[in-house]
């Protein structure tokens, strides 16, 4: 049963006595008036359209100040000296910082040191000049450059630089972890990894601290989300009421990027829109395809919003005048059904092994278009776990369970192998103390579920 949380719609209904009154200067959500900051945050548009709603609004401090207690504690709860971060989500989740994400994606020149007493160290692209970027958090100590070890940047030296980055971190670990030599390292590039073994650190693996750690959202987390999916589902409206035969896939696309942005989003990790055949198999990327009368169109956001926080639906519509054929009709109606039924063994202290094999079967026709993950974590992005098909399992990878605070995207793909299209839907929902609840209110199209 979809239990409600204490953040459900029901009562999230701005409420002046919850919350201290803001000091002069400072927006809703905690953050300076000030048009000329360096922190990048949701437009006017997105703070009137979240009024309009009733949402209230996330205190962006007191969010940063709980990652940093989460990181910590998990670092106490390993044992470890501190983490190092090259992940630029994780480099987001400690410090709620950005600099050139996509670009800093393939071409890692910032990292972050969070150590074991909470001091946190960042290498910036330009060092200390660029400590701007992050200033507003005190938790950020330090700011320092030379992290870029990437062939690109470092050339033939990569090692000399590596050598020298490795003995900074060593230096760093002495002062706040002394004789902890357990570092966790999420990525960075060889050169790096054998600097930091040659130094003497035990290279743990980080991106299983942060993946838990991320996994477990605070109520400021939560709010965030709220605002996030709501521009997000504001972005879909636009691009459903522009979605029409005679536009390319291309076109569709770019309103959803265009909405985003225009609400203080970040970007779209994928570009997975289809229409007609190009729906099947599923995961063509959108391209010039012309959109024709009396056929689908799919979609799936992947959509980094509002206060970077990843909104990831899909829908799949019916454009045209006529009526779609029954077949299209059967198989939405399964895909509807698949996630609604999934949804409904949702509470804490599932394990996910249960997901697995629970819930609701595919039809044996379907089994082999069937989706990579049955549902998958969500926060800064698609985040851990992943929970797959029984016909995917694998043993030990995930032994774990739901627990409060957790946000899940539960998926449907419904295609025929080989056939002619298929059907996408993603909602995306909050684990609550006793039960679940579903963020997404983007509806279905009524003239497929019909």
């Amino acid at each position: 049963m979809n239990e409600q949380s204490p953040f459900s719609p029901e009562t999230r209904k701005i409420d002046p006595a919850r919350r201290p009154a803001l000091p002069p200067g400072r927006k809703g959500d905690n953050t300076p008036d000030d048009p000329d900051r360096a922190e990048i945050g949701p437009t006017r548009l997105a703070y009137d359209e979240w009024a309009a709603a009733g949402l209230e609004l996330p205190d962006l401090p007191a969010m940063r100040a709980h990652r940093h207690a989460r990181l910590t504690a998990a670092l106490a709860e390993r044992d470890w000296g501190g983490v190092l971060f090259f992940d630029p989500l994780n480099i987001r989740y400690a410090t709620d910082s950005t600099n050139m994400q996509l670009w800093n994606a393939h071409n890692p020149f910032r990292a972050l040191l969070v150590c074991a007493d909470g001091h946190m160290v960042l290498w910036e692209y330009k060092g200390a000049a660029f400590a701007f970027l992050s200033d507003f958090n005190p938790a950020v100590k330090e700011v320092r450059g030379g992290a870029s070890m990437f062939y690109f940047a470092t050339g033939d030296r990569g090692h000399d630089v590596a050598r020298g980055f490795a003995g900074e971190v060593a230096a760093l670990m002495q002062a706040h972890a002394p004789g902890n030599r357990r570092l966790g390292v999420d990525k960075i590039q060889v050169a790096g990894f054998q600097a930091l073994e040659a130094a003497g650190f035990a290279v743990m693996e980080g991106e299983e601290l942060s993946e838990k750690t991320r996994a477990i959202k605070g109520p400021d987390e939560i709010r965030a989300m709220r605002c996030a999916m709501h521009a997000c589902e504001a972005s879909v409206a636009a691009m459903e009421a522009a979605c029409r035969p005679g536009l390319s896939e291309d076109e569709v696309w770019a309103v959803l990027h265009s909405e985003n942005i225009r609400r203080g989003g970040e970007w779209i990790e994928t570009r997975l829109l289809a229409s007609g055949p190009r729906t099947s198999p599923w995961f063509q990327e959108c391209g010039p395809r012309v959109i024709r009368p009396n056929e689908i169109v799919a979609f799936d956001t992947d959509l980094i919003g509002c206060y970077g926080m990843c909104a990831d639906i899909s829908r799949t519509w019916w454009v045209g005048e006529d009526d779609p054929t029954p077949e299209m009709r059967r198989q939405f109606r399964i895909a509807h059904e698949h996630i609604m039924t999934n949804m409904e063994m949702l509470k804490p202290g599932v394990p996910f092994r249960d997901i697995v094999f629970g819930g609701h079967a595919l039809p044996e026709e379907f089994v082999p278009g069937r989706y990579g993950v049955k549902m998958h974590g969500v926060g800064l992005c698609d985040e851990w776990p992943s929970i797959k098909y029984p016909q995917d399992f694998q043993e030990g990878a995930f032994d774990y369970a739901l627990e409060p605070g957790m946000m899940l995207c539960v998926e449907a793909l419904v295609q025929s192998t080989p056939g002619d299209f298929a059907i996408k839907l993603e909602d995306q929902v909050l684990i609550t103390e006793t039960g679940y609840e579903n963020l997404t209110r983007y509806p279905f199209d009524a003239r497929l579920l019909g």
